[in-house]
């Protein structure tokens, strides 16, 4: 069963997904056409909703969520650049980044559509190759990271503090 969140740990929950959407989406405009920043932003946004609804969840930790986009998008850049059917590319992208983060155990589900914003992104994301898994993933990654990091030292229980490894949202206490 999932913990409820008090009041406060939801306010500082919805202050610091505002703030980390923004400022990722903010940076990640600089980097891309205005007109690709909707499929980047639904993969921050997912990531949001884990790190700040979900802080505990094993998805949530920092190697997770920096690890499974970082390696979702390399995967789907080699998929977009190894697979000459762009609907192919982005059905393999999925699967293989499932993977790959399996094996790296860094499993983080927004990293999905990572993998697949790197096949369909269109021109923006294609010029950038696997750049693209560091500007503006990779950053973008770490924006949330660092202002989730941030909120946790206002919680009851610091999901990034070591000594509260072994508290997860997913289990019963």
């Amino acid at each position: 069963m999932m913990k409820s969140m008090s009041s406060s740990e939801l306010t500082i929950s919805i202050v610091g997904a505002f703030l980390a959407t923004l400022i990722a989406t903010f940076f990640t405009s600089t980097v891309l056409e205005a007109e690709q920043v909707p499929m980047i932003l639904a993969s921050t946004g997912a990531s949001a909703m884990l790190i700040f609804g979900l802080p505990h969840s094993p998805v949530s930790q920092p190697w997770n969520l920096v690890g499974g986009h970082v390696v979702s998008a390399l995967v789907g850049v080699a998929c977009y650049q190894g697979i000459p059917n762009e609907l192919l590319a982005a059905s393999t992208a999925i699967p293989m980044a499932m993977f790959m983060m399996h094996k790296l155990h860094c499993m983080h589900p927004p990293g999905g559509a990572t993998a697949v914003t790197a096949v369909v992104g269109g021109a923006a994301v294609h010029s950038l190759g696997f750049s693209f898994a560091v500007m503006p993933v990779f950053f973008s990654s770490i924006i949330l990271l660092s202002i989730a990091m941030a909120a946790g030292t206002f919680r009851a229980h610091n999901p990034f503090d070591s000594e509260n490894n072994g508290v997860n949202d997913t289990q019963e206490p």
